[in-house]
């Protein structure tokens, strides 16, 4: 069976792409296009059912994902179904399950069942627990039996650490950093070929990993196993030698047909992140770039969805064109639910700020409705608009103002009261 590449590239529009580009408000042939070049994607697992379609790329919405998944210390798996069925509710655009703890098939296919959102996973996450081994007694065809499993769960992109080589690794222990591999997956790997002596098996035998994506129409999302942990470790020898072999594996994904991401930087000062997005986009042909973070600083512990947002605005309007979502709770413990409402309207509201930037169509309307009601003064108008309406309403009730027409900020003195009486 064809993937969605290849009917791209056959001149054949696929119902997911009519449906994608529907949401765009897109020509269907111009996304073809753009999924026939590999510079947008359209994860849809053939297996996932309750999906609605939606695109990653060039020219397109700014996207963002919500992570959740249980681990030995939190094991709530109704909590995280509230997670996700909130990640829904705020119009979030993905969910990866990154659950790392006993049987977590259930749970995934669970998420699966319920989720119009593409789903995520990230296979090495899955291994330990899966296969009932320790990581270094896990043969290479244990690990394809596990990817295997979550491509026919419904899976729509899978995160795999292709650029983990030896020869990274390598890299890595002849240009010391300050933290060294963040990347669980990465870490996993590197671990895993140090206590076998053997090359990552997903590099090894990369064909064989891309006939399991093609074979269930599964996007491949290559992990950054050498994302920079801290500002300190950016930019620096291992991240760009694993960036340009993540270039070459794009290529031959694209050869079978397979849809590829590639995943970027977690920590990054300002200035480094449009030079790091031109990187990318250069090395890898233009595939769509998933950013993790970039965090701007390393001291907010509490309000790591602040340095995120920043980090993720600015990649996106250099045009970076997926945003991973970061809670208050990054690097302190499993985010409450609490912590995802605040990390997912954060990544929305940069998602947002970039797509103005980047002069997506539409971008503005929102806005400029926005700054009518305000003209206006109609509360209620800005509520309904608000991209968080229940905080906006609570906000709004909790001092109400003597003049309904006003608020407690500026009362009589209003100047949009003012000029409204003034200029109509």
């Amino acid at each position: 069976m064809r993937t969605q590449m290849e009917f791209a590239r056959g001149g054949v529009t696929t119902a997911q792409v009519e449906a994608a580009a529907r949401t765009e408000n897109l020509d269907p042939q111009a996304l073809r296009r753009r999924v026939a070049e590999g510079v947008a994607i359209v994860p849809a697992n053939r297996n996932h059912r309750t999906l609605v379609p939606a695109a990653i790329g060039t020219g397109l919405r700014t996207k963002i994902n919500v992570n959740i998944g249980v681990s030995n210390d939190c094991r709530d798996v109704d909590l995280e179904l509230e997670k996700a069925r909130l990640a829904i509710e705020l119009k979030a655009d993905a969910i990866m399950d990154l659950s790392c703890h006993g049987k977590t098939r259930e749970f995934r296919r669970r998420l699966v069942e319920m989720s119009p959102l593409m789903i995520g996973t990230v296979p090495m996450y899955d291994a330990v627990g899966f296969l009932e081994k320790d990581l270094k007694d896990i043969r290479v065809d244990d690990f394809f039996r596990v990817v295997e499993t979550h491509a026919e769960d419904g899976v729509d992109f899978m995160t795999v650490h292709c650029g983990m080589t030896r020869a990274t690794a390598e890299t890595v222990k002849r240009n010391p950093r300050l933290t060294h591999v963040v990347s669980r997956g990465g870490s996993l790997l590197f671990a895993w070929m140090e206590a076998n002596g053997r090359e990552n098996p997903f590099y090894e035998h990369y064909d064989r990993l891309l006939e399991i994506c093609a074979a269930c129409e599964v996007t491949l999302s290559l992990g950054d196993a050498c994302r920079p942990g801290s500002v300190h470790d950016a930019t620096d020898a291992a991240q760009v030698q694993e960036l340009i072999l993540l270039g070459e594996l794009t290529r031959r994904a694209w050869a079978k047909g397979v849809q590829v991401m590639i995943e970027g930087p977690g920590h990054m000062a300002v200035n480094e992140i449009a030079g790091n997005v031109m990187l990318q986009k250069r090395l890898c042909s233009g595939a769509p770039f998933y950013v993790l973070g970039p965090l701007v600083t390393d001291v907010a512990p509490g309000y790591d969805h602040i340095t995120s947002a920043i980090g993720g605005a600015i990649a996106a309007s250099a045009g970076a064109d997926f945003l991973c979502f970061v809670t208050p709770a990054e690097h302190l413990r499993l985010p409450t639910l609490e912590d995802t409402r605040e990390g997912i309207i954060a990544a929305r509201i940069a998602a947002h700020a970039a797509d103005i930037a980047k002069g997506v169509p539409g971008a503005r309307d929102w806005d400029d409705a926005m700054s009518r009601a305000r003209a206006d003064v109609d509360f209620s108008r800005m509520i309904a608009l608000a991209l968080d309406p229940q905080k906006a309403a609570a906000y709004r009730a909790s001092s109400p103002p003597g003049n309904e027409g006003t608020c407690t900020m500026c009362g009589d003195m209003c100047p949009m009261k003012s000029m409204k009486a003034i200029l109509g």
